[in-house]
């Protein structure tokens, strides 16, 4: 069988009868009547024949083993490490993790929020600091991030940031392609000249970035520049290693504001750059200022600890341009895999890992100081700088022998240590560089003075003291608690999750396998390019694949989430302008339905939003557009609009709009998040976009991972090639987004996958049910739940949008209730109150069986039922079991039972499963705004409760 028909859920039986309920008699019917005529495109894509799964592993295996496998002493942020097998296996693997959704529906997301808030834990007490957030994208945009927040933090009133040259250079990138639209001076210098400059500039400086270690591998505390930029009032920002906090003075200790890193090496590979999962805490002054996710600790309304997604409010969705952030995709799934590790080998094992590491360092040290070299450290965890006179020929000789090292000067050669490094390694390292005998250099292993290190002078264990970090450090206990994590969580292992314009679709399990394979796994994002063929190979025809999907000219795969796409998309338009002397195009106009990272990333841009109404069919409302347009004239950037549109429509006027927006000399954004609905019927590069981001873990198959990773490619028109991202190891050296190349590179075998399995057979026909599967649920739904927005035809696009309105003023019960409700039938709620505030965006997929679909619906139409007797009295409004939604086995088994309605009709519904499927959500609803107004979001060490006890 082809693997269209494994991905795709709906037999042609079920096709047939779908169609016959919404009246059309075929697919292609269907389609003619939902893509308007101007933009619906009849040819093929010009893509391969989809071919079957083995086929297809058997391609990709043969690209992966084009790259070289080398010991990699590159460090730069990046090392090699081991994922412990239970983790792999249960966690990375499995599909119970990987296929869940950003956790906004908490009382369904119980095991991936404890992990979470015990990654914030983790942080915190490795930092030394009160509060971190749930991840970020990578530690470059990370620090990015820590430097617009300390910007807002002294409200723009200074704007110059000094950070150390002995920062990661990837970092120092990022910052400054993030801080030239802001205004922002970016200033390097040397940490010891650093207060110095901090004096002489103290009136504009509000921030200082130190690295700690430093890239070089100097892990000595910059108390002078710390002193310097206090004395100055600038905050202090530092970009640490984790693993290296084991065993160092933290930096909340020495009084860093901001503190960032990766936490990549605690047991996630280095895939060539991603995805990793960064972090960022801070002190409780800027705790309301942090972007990305927070968890946080509330209760249930039967007064239960809970967890849940804290200070929502300051997300991009509900404070748009003013948000703090433009992120919404985090990185999930790695933070809870770092989590697990610090969980699995607990305070003690991590710092004797930490000490193993640097005592390879130390070793290392003395063979080469033994040997007459000059190692350039004062004091070093993993990393050592070593002079040489022919940098060259030492790489030469170490890659020969299998390892890869880098040059951090003319002559100074860096050497990165990680948990994988043996002490035959070190040997053979040192033997290497000072070209003697591995014999003659292990007999002077035996006589060496290596640095003796007091442990006094180390940091002493008093973090992680909680149970979670040392409860499970053996596999029997560690395995038990995954599962019970993991049964704590719906994911699409167990059911439909129906959320609009977040495209929750099968992520097969061939196109995860790679994503396992050494061959990907295990290479450095800097390693050589001579190693590196099968990747740049796989990228180059991916990159191919999607220009062919969408239209567009040249793709670049560097932004690793959907908000990074949308901030280069609109980087390219304003470099595009300023080089065409067009410096005074600075406004972006949005439509009032857009998602709110839209007008999030123009302000990080530089650009003012201009919002442009919608009119009562959910379009762009042109006459108001060409107000806009005439309003700002030669003023205007850009137009970011999302198509098919945020009301789930296909908007016959969208090439009216773009030549409208082309006529006043501006470019066209269309953001990606609906391509799910174009995929072989339109392209956006054809009908008059100059650029559009790509969510390739919506559209294209890549997991959603309980709020990551994401990859949010950009396509964009032959025009606006030169302004596509760059990196330092790539021809175009500017302009970088994230800290590796090709950003999360790691996981692009899935999405490559999945097209050349597909073909332009199979992605045609998955977007043709995908749509087929939106329409037949409107038909279904609509004759109690009326659908808000139709095209003209009266057809929707890939979902449609649930008025729970009228049932709210009939009934009392709210959308909320209604999501509540849905996890006592064994679902995930569909989108909440977006784009419309008390209404639900169903987008079922192509993936969903039938069956499936028939029992959501079911599930949709008893609910209303059960208002309907809210509102004849059979039920009082103050006690039924909407309100009371979700119930859970506790409440079931208790002995007293006071409510109106039975025990089986709060916990086995009508028409959804029994008990020998039953999901059964492990808290009853919590309470937000409790929450927020006592906000918790680490676990406190066991002295707290001794000193409460006390």
């Amino acid at each position: 069988m082809q693997f269209a028909n494994r991905h795709i859920g709906p037999r042609e039986e079920d096709i047939a009868h779908m169609l016959a309920t919404i009246g059309e008699s075929s697919l292609s019917g269907l389609i003619a009547k939902v893509i308007p005529d101007g933009i619906h495109q009849h040819e093929s894509l010009a893509l391969a024949t989809g071919i079957d799964e083995p086929q297809a592993l058997a391609e990709l295996q043969a690209l992966s083993e084009k790259n070289q496998i080398l010991t990699s002493l590159i460090g730069q942020g990046y090392h090699d490490c081991h994922t412990p097998a239970v983790i792999a296996r249960n966690v990375f693997e499995n599909p119970a993790w990987y296929t869940a959704y950003t956790p906004y529906q908490p009382e369904i997301a119980q095991g991936r929020l404890e992990v979470l808030f015990n990654f914030q834990t983790l942080i915190a007490e490795l930092c030394a600091m009160p509060i971190a957030n749930a991840s970020l994208l990578d530690e470059a945009t990370a620090a990015a991030e820590a430097m617009s927040m300390a910007h807002r933090g002294l409200r723009g009133k200074r704007n110059t940031i000094i950070a150390a040259s002995d920062c990661h250079p990837q970092t120092l990138d990022v910052m400054r392609t993030r801080a030239e639209p802001l205004g922002i001076v970016v200033q390097t210098v040397a940490v010891a000249d650093m207060s110095e400059l901090v004096n002489s500039t103290a009136d504009d400086v509000f921030a200082i970035l130190v690295q700690y270690p430093g890239t070089t591998g100097e892990a000595v505390v910059p108390t002078t520049a710390v002193a310097a930029a206090k004395e100055a009032g600038a905050l202090v920002i530092a970009a640490a290693d984790l693993l290296a906090l084991t065993l160092l003075s933290p930096p909340g200790e020495w009084g860093a504001d901001i503190v960032v890193g990766s936490a990549q090496r605690f047991g996630v590979p280095m895939g060539f750059g991603g995805p990793h999962a960064a972090f960022m805490a801070t002190t409780d002054a800027y705790k309301r200022n942090l972007p990305g996710r927070l968890v946080g600790q509330s209760r249930t309304i039967d007064g239960k600890p809970a967890y849940r997604l804290a200070l929502q409010t300051r997300e991009q969705h509900i404070r748009r341009e003013k948000a703090t952030s433009n992120i919404c995709t985090a990185q999930a799934l790695l933070a809870i895999m770092a989590t697990l590790y610090a969980c699995y080998h607990g305070p003690q094992g991590l710092k004797r890992i930490a000490s193993r590491v640097r005592a390879h360092a130390d070793m290392m040290a003395a063979l080469l100081r033994d040997s007459g070299l000059v190692v350039s450290n004062q004091d070093w965890f993993d990393t050592l700088s070593v002079v040489v006179t022919d940098g060259a020929a030492c790489l030469q000789r170490l890659e020969q022998a299998g390892y890869n090292a880098r040059l951090s000067g003319e002559a100074q050669l860096s050497l990165a240590f990680d948990e994988t490094t043996s002490r035959e390694q070190v040997l053979e390292i040192a033997s290497l560089i000072v070209q003697v005998s591995l014999d003659s250099m292990a007999g002077k292993a035996s006589k060496l003075e290596v640095r003796q290190r007091d442990d006094a002078s180390d940091r002493p264990v008093s973090f992680l003291s909680q149970a979670c970090f040392n409860d499970f450090q053996s596999e029997t206990e560690m395995m038990r608690y995954l599962r019970r994590l993991a049964s704590k969580d719906i994911a699409l292992d167990q059911a439909m999750i129906p959320l609009g314009s977040c495209t929750m679709k099968l992520n097969a399990a061939a196109e995860m396998m790679p994503v396992s394979w050494p061959g990907f796994t295990r290479i450095h994002p800097f390693a050589p390019q001579s190693q590196t063929e099968g990747y740049r190979e796989m990228i180059a025809q991916l990159e191919a694949m999607l220009c062919a999907c969408t239209g567009y000219d040249a793709v670049s795969l560097q932004p690793n989430a959907g908000s990074q796409g949308e901030y280069a998309g609109l980087l390219a338009i304003r470099a595009y302008h300023e080089s065409r002397g067009d410096h005074q195009r600075t406004v972006c106009l949005i439509p009032s339905s857009a998602h709110g990272t839209n007008p999030a990333s123009a302000q990080m841009v530089g650009m003012q939003v201009v919002v442009v109404k919608c009119d009562a069919a959910g379009n762009v409302d042109i006459s108001d557009l060409q107000a806009k347009l005439d309003k700002h004239a030669d003023k205007v950037a850009a137009i970011m609009i999302t198509y098919p549109s945020t009301h789930g429509v296909f908007e016959s006027g969208v090439t009216d709009v773009c030549e409208r927006v082309h006529a006043a000399g501006a470019q066209v954004y269309i953001d990606g998040a609906n391509l799910n609905a174009m995929v072989g019927t339109a392209q956006p590069g054809k009908f008059g976009g100059d650029v559009s981001h790509l969510n390739l873990h919506k559209t294209f198959c890549i997991p959603h991972g309980g709020g990551g990773p994401g990859v949010g490619p950009i396509g964009v028109g032959e025009h606006l090639k030169p302004w596509l991202p760059g990196h330092a190891t790539l021809d175009n050296k500017a302009g970088a987004v994230s800290a590796a190349p090709y950003g999360s590179a790691m996981i692009l075998p899935i999405t490559w996958m999945y097209i050349r399995m597909m073909g332009p057979a199979g992605l045609l026909h998955a977007t043709e049910v995908a749509i087929l599967n939106a329409n037949y649920i409107a038909a279904r739904l609509s004759t109690v739940y009326p659908i808000l927005y139709r095209g003209e035809d009266g057809f929707v696009a890939h979902e449609c949008i649930l008025d729970t309105r009228p049932l709210k003023s009939e009934t009392g019960i709210s959308v909320d209730d209604i999501a509540k409700r849905l996890m006592d039938y064994g679902f995930h709620a569909p989108t909440m109150s977006f784009p419309v505030a008390g209404t639900l965006m169903v987008e079922p997929t192509e993936s969903e069986s039938l069956v499936e679909i028939d029992r959501f619906c079911d599930a949709m139409l008893q609910i209303h039922a059960e208002a309907l007797k809210v509102k004849e009295g059979k039920w009082s409004a103050e006690d039924n079991p909407l309100i009371n939604a979700p119930h859970t086995a506790e409440q079931l088994t208790a002995d007293e039972w006071t409510h109106p309605y039975t025990r089986a009709e709060a916990v086995f519904p009508a028409g959804s499963e029994q008990s020998a499927n039953k999901y059964w959500p492990p808290v009853q609803r919590i309470d937000n705004v409790y929450g927020d107004k006592h906000l918790i979001c680490s676990c406190p060490p066991l002295s707290s409760y001794q000193s409460e006890e006390d």
